[in-house]
């Protein structure tokens, strides 16, 4: 058995991203990495409202904010201090220090998801420090599932992670796969995706951190003007939406 998973790792190397699929500063494991494997099928939310389906279980320390995209319109989150206090507040400290205007939406998905915020506009980007996950692999309680309308951090992946879905545990892995995904975890940034559509599989992954409450129609507007280049979500640098700017309404 021991053998087995030996091999089983030493061939993880080849299947690196498998299921990741947002990245932050490491280039070698991008958000936009053609290597990265197709997202799974998702299971479309029936909404034409403004705002997006309810989340449950959502906590009552809120900080509101708007995104407002050039040619688009202004998005409205509500951010849930309570569920990812230092996912909210490492965002928080980004939108006050204008870190955010004048950056893009880089990579655009329709029926899943649209992540912006890399200085770069590559996916390889970020602020100048990297946060904890605030997600259960992680050891963190997070109630705000990845449905229509959430916000989440992009993080880089690691291609260990398939063998947690495999039936692993991370007691089974060896010291540097271990350490790799603690790597991977703790590597999110400044930048962020949005849902477009209920894409629950990566609860328990992803530090999702507040919802949208009005401009689910910009959202949509954005996913399907898209035009990526890839199956990856790329999107080329002079089609890539632009942050006009973010605030924190206070």
């Amino acid at each position: 058995m021991k053998n087995t998973l030996k091999i089983l790792f030493a061939l993880s190397l080849v299947f690196a991203m498998l299921f990741s699929f947002a990245a932050c500063n490491d280039s070698t494991t991008t958000a936009t990495d053609s290597s990265s494997v197709k997202s799974p099928t998702l299971s479309a939310a029936d909404d034409s409202s403004q705002g997006a389906d309810t989340n449950t279980n959502t906590t009552e320390d809120v900080v509101k904010a708007e995104i407002e995209i050039v040619d688009y319109g202004t998005i409205k989150l509500d951010l849930y201090a309570d569920e990812a206090p230092k996912t909210v507040a490492n965002f928080v400290k980004l939108v006050k220090d204008g870190f955010y205007n004048g950056l893009t939406f880089h990579r655009i998905m329709a029926d899943f998801m649209m992540q912006g915020g890399c200085p770069e506009g590559t996916g390889t980007g970020g602020s100048d420090k990297d946060i904890e996950g605030e997600f259960a692999a992680n050891g963190h309680k997070n109630n705000i599932s990845h449905i229509r309308g959430t916000i989440s951090m992009a993080r880089s992946g690691s291609g260990y992670e398939q063998y947690l879905s495999m039936g692993y545990t991370l007691a089974d892995l060896p010291a540097d796969a271990q350490s790799d995904l603690k790597r991977a975890y703790n590597s999110g940034s400044s930048q962020f995706f949005i849902v477009h559509k209920d894409s629950t599989f990566l609860d328990g992954n992803y530090a999702a951190f507040g919802r949208v409450t009005d401009g689910m129609d910009v959202v949509d507007a954005v996913c399907e003007k898209a035009k990526p280049t890839d199956d990856n979500g790329t999107i080329s640098k002079g089609d890539q939406p632009v942050i006009k700017t973010i605030k924190i309404i206070e």
